[in-house]
């Protein structure tokens, strides 16, 4: 994994994963139905060791694996958030899992995927963060959006969902957007 320092967001931070963040309760949100119901995730069955060998395939690359952490220590880790470099093009694609209940539609996640655009595009000087979803994921559609991100594509019918056809969303942030973004004053609910 690529060397980060703590990330600290209005809501939360994000520390680098690390083995105290594989737990019962991380493996638990991946093999939650509410959890993964629009990622692909929803898929699979995981244990502690798949959930060790994907943080593993982080090590030694140019990519980051972040652990969300709430500042209500009460809720403590909340999810995770990954960023896959494209270091010749200088894009990342960022995916998001906030896994713990309590922390849904609170912000949280808002929070975490605008400290991680930030670091990617203004201090690792990246050009651009994508990302997609599937289109009745209203919960990722909302964090795009708030975090200024602008649809740019759709695979139209590209995945099953539940028996039914759903189109992928794609998105995308340039890093002037997101200083144009953050100059306005804008922030997370």
């Amino acid at each position: 994994m690529a060397q980060s320092p703590i990330l600290s967001g209005v809501k939360c931070r994000l520390e680098p994963f690390a083995a105290q963040h594989l737990s019962a309760r991380y493996v638990g949100w991946l093999n939650s139905p509410d959890v993964v119901r629009h990622s692909e995730q929803r898929h699979r069955r995981h244990d502690l060791a798949s959930c060790k060998s994907y943080a593993a395939s982080f090590d030694g690359s140019a990519h980051f694996f972040w652990a969300i952490i709430a500042n209500d220590e009460a809720l403590g880790h909340i999810g995770n958030i990954n960023a896959y470099l494209d270091t010749a093009n200088r894009v990342a694609d960022v995916g998001i899992m906030v896994g713990e209940h309590a922390a849904w539609g609170r912000g949280y996640g808002t929070d975490a995927w605008l400290t991680a655009c930030r670091y990617l595009l203004l201090d690792l000087n990246l050009r651009k963060v994508t990302a997609g979803t599937l289109a009745n994921n209203l919960g990722m559609l909302s964090v795009m959006k708030r975090s200024g991100m602008r649809e740019e594509g759709r695979r139209r019918r590209q995945a099953l969902w539940e028996g039914v056809e759903v189109d992928m969303v794609e998105a995308g942030l340039m890093r002037e957007e997101l200083a144009a973004f953050l100059e306005s004053g804008l922030k997370p609910d």
